[in-house]
C-alpha cells in the first residue's frame, strides 16, 4: 500500500472534489447512491466471501461492526434466499457499551450492539443456513485477553469490515487524548481492550443514536484492538455519514497517524473504502 502521500492541511482536504477520491492513492474507492445501496453492497460482500470460502473447503472469519448496521438485513436475505452455507464461519463483532462497573450493558438496551445482532442475525438465522449461534462473538470485558486468542485459534480474519467514527476511531479504538506521545506502532499494536469513551464519541453518537442526549451514552466500552483489525487479509472500510465527508479524504490524503486510527489502514496491503454519493461530496462549513 502507498503511504507516501503528503499530508494535507484541513482546508485542503475538505476541498477534493467528489470525482478526485482515489485519484493519486493505491486504494480503491467505490462510490454508491444512497446508504441503502451502501448496505446491500456491504452485505454482497459478506456473502461473497463465504461463497468463495465454502467453495475451497475454507473457513470464513470476519470482523465486523454494528454502524453501519443496515447490511444485516440484506445478509440474511441473500442466507436464506440463495441457501448460504454459515456452517464454516465466525463473525467476531468490534464492540459493546459497558456499564460503569465494566460490565455489558443489558441486551435489552436501545444501544447494546448484543441485543442488536441477537434481533437482526441471530434469531431470523437460526434453524438455517447451517447457521450456529456459536460462531457469533463479542469481546468480554472481564476477560478481554481471550478475543485476540479466539481470533488466532479460528485461523485469523478474512475482512475487517468497519465504520470510521467522527476522530478516526475503528471499532472503539480512540485515538490518544496526547497527539505528541503517540507511537504509531504502539497503537497499531493494541489489542482488545476496555477503554472510556472520547467527547467526540459520545457527542456524535448522541445526536445519530440519541437525539442529542449525550447523557444517555455510555462512558465505557469494551473493543476489539487495533492488532486484530489490521491482522486481517483484507479490510473494507464502509461510510454511510454526511460528517465522514472530511474522514474519507483524511484517510485517503491525511497523514497516517493514530492521532486519526482510521489513516493507519493506509498501510495495509488489502484496503479499499465504499462511501455513498453524500459522503463523498466535500464538506461545506457555514453557520446553521
Amino acid at each position: 500500500m502507498n503511504s507516501s502521500c503528503k499530508s494535507m492541511l484541513v482546508a485542503e482536504l475538505m476541498s477534493i472534489p467528489a470525482n478526485k477520491l482515489g485519484a493519486g492513492v493505491d486504494i480503491p474507492v467505490v462510490v454508491v447512491k444512497d446508504d441503502e445501496l451502501l448496505s446491500v453492497h456491504f452485505a454482497r460482500a459478506m456473502a461473497d466471501e463465504i461463497e468463495k470460502n465454502n467453495k475451497s473447503d475454507k473457513k470464513t472469519n470476519f470482523i465486523l461492526p454494528v454502524g453501519p448496521k443496515g447490511q444485516y438485513k440484506y445478509f440474511v436475505d441473500i442466507v436464506i434466499s440463495e441457501s448460504l452455507d454459515l456452517s464454516n464461519s465466525s463473525f467476531f463483532f468490534m464492540d459493546e457499551y459497558l456499564e460503569d462497573d465494566d460490565s455489558y450493558i443489558p441486551k435489552e438496551h436501545p444501544l447494546s450492539f448484543r441485543g442488536f445482532v441477537e434481533r437482526t442475525v441471530i434469531a431470523p438465522l437460526t434453524g438455517s443456513a447451517g447457521f450456529n449461534r456459536s460462531n457469533i462473538h463479542f469481546p468480554n470485558p472481564k476477560d478481554v485477553d481471550a478475543y485476540g486468542k479466539l481470533i488466532k485459534d479460528s485461523g485469523g480474519i478474512d475482512i475487517s469490515f468497519a465504520g470510521v467514527g467522527i476522530n478516526g476511531h475503528l471499532a472503539f479504538n480512540e485515538p490518544p487524548e496526547d497527539f505528541e506521545k503517540i507511537i504509531d506502532d504502539e497503537f497499531s499494536n493494541l489489542s482488545t481492550r476496555v477503554l472510556t469513551l472520547s467527547r467526540e464519541t459520545r457527542t456524535i453518537n448522541s445526536v445519530t443514536a440519541a437525539n442529542g442526549a449525550i447523557g444517555y451514552i455510555p462512558k465505557r466500552a469494551v473493543t476489539v484492538g487495533m492488532s486484530e483489525i489490521l491482522s486481517a487479509n483484507k479490510i473494507r472500510l464502509y461510510m454511510n455519514r454526511v460528517w465522514q465527508k472530511y474522514g474519507v479524504r483524511r484517510v485517503l490524503y491525511g497523514e497516517i497517524s493514530a492521532s486519526f486510527p482510521a489513516s493507519l489502514t493506509k498501510n495495509h496491503k488489502d484496503l479499499a473504502i465504499v462511501i455513498t454519493e453524500e459522503v463523498s461530496l466535500p464538506p461545506a462549513p457555514e453557520i446553521k
